[in-house]
């Protein structure tokens, strides 16, 4: 893999080459929450999107295929926050489900063959935006071409809506956690993670390029697999299907771990940018897909909300309403310490 040139000069250059260039102003200093309501962007993949809870946004005809919930998490910790006093003025929200990093700059395409192009996020980025928020990096990863490398119930055609094919088709889904520990299973993984933690710079230098004095929180992903996989073994309340398909117990650790590893590297970005960051992780460990009736993620083929004509598409592993509800409590508890240090 190619690494890229140092950050400063890509985004001087990437910046310039598209003729947008700005003029910062400058800083404020910090201080009490402000009176006035805030300028907030919300940005992201599906997680913010909240895909699979409905009903979703259908007003938009190039932004359909985003499946962007009406209630979703920024929505719901906009109100929670208002109920404290504390105002947001949300200028766009512009999550987008199958977003990777780099749809943060670049247009996102939907729907393959529709010609339906979402334009890229950071365009909603002004001057005077003083808070910006979401989450990406999990497709960026290719957590969904992991899901299939396990899963031969997700390589199945009927699941070809899931986006993204097996690392390696020719490797039985029963051998996954072998794959990826070593070889070039093992190479695929580290690659993408140094892909995500680039990717993951590259947007927060260019949030701070647009909008100077914004605060700017990268938001983790919620737990999916529980410490305890024996819980997986069990489907949940009302469902037929386990939790995480026909994954094998022995490859859940290590999706878990693949999932701590994806909440440290954004950490570390959000760190070392001076941003701040929001941990579903740490948080969400006994709301897994695997938790019954206490789980906030729905099961990988358990029926969602969202439905294609009288079909519901399957949760593929995203927040239900408890889990979304877990994101806004976060998420609005970590504004509101922002806005009031």
């Amino acid at each position: 893999m190619t690494k890229k040139t140092p950050r400063g000069r890509r985004l001087a250059a990437a910046l310039a080459l598209g003729g947008c260039l700005a003029i910062a102003a400058p800083a404020t200093s910090a201080g009490a929450a402000p009176a006035d309501p805030v300028p907030t962007v919300f940005f992201g993949d599906s997680y913010t999107a909240n895909y699979g809870i409905a009903p979703f946004h259908q007003d938009d005809t190039t932004r359909f295929f985003c499946f962007r919930a009406k209630e979703n998490y920024p929505a719901v910790a906009t109100r929670r926050l208002a109920d404290k006093g504390v105002t947001l003025d949300v200028r766009s929200d512009v999550s987008c489900g199958g977003a990777v990093v780099r749809h943060f700059w670049e247009e996102q395409e939907t729907f393959p063959g529709l010609d339906l192009k979402v334009p890229p996020q950071q365009d909603a980025l002004k001057a005077d935006t003083q808070l910006v928020v979401g989450s990406m990096g999990g497709n960026t990863l290719g957590f969904t071409r992991i899901l299939k490398q396990c899963s031969d119930k997700l390589r199945a055609p009927e699941n070809g809506l899931l986006p993204g094919t097996p690392v390696d088709a020719d490797e039985p889904a029963s051998t996954c956690a072998e794959f990826f520990g070593s070889g070039d299973g093992k190479q695929w993984l580290d690659d993408r993670f140094e892909q995500v933690g680039w990717d993951l710079e590259e947007l927060l230098d260019r949030t701070q390029y647009f909008s100077p004095d914004a605060k700017r929180v990268l938001v983790g992903y919620p737990r999916l697999v529980p410490e305890d996989t024996g819980k997986c073994l069990t489907a949940a309340p009302g469902q037929t299907e386990l939790p995480l398909a026909d994954i094998p117990q022995d490859a859940l650790p290590f999706l878990d771990q693949i999932q701590k590893r994806l909440d440290d590297v954004t950490r570390k970005a959000a760190t070392d940018a001076g941003a701040d960051f929001v941990d579903l992780y740490s948080v969400t460990g006994s709301n897994t897909a695997c938790d019954g009736a206490d789980r906030g993620i729905g099961g990988l083929l358990e029926p969602s909300q969202v439905k294609i004509g009288e079909q519901p598409l399957p949760w593929y592993g995203h927040p239900n309403e408890k889990g979304r509800d877990l994101q806004a409590q976060q998420v609005a508890d970590k504004v509101e310490g922002i806005l009031s240090r």
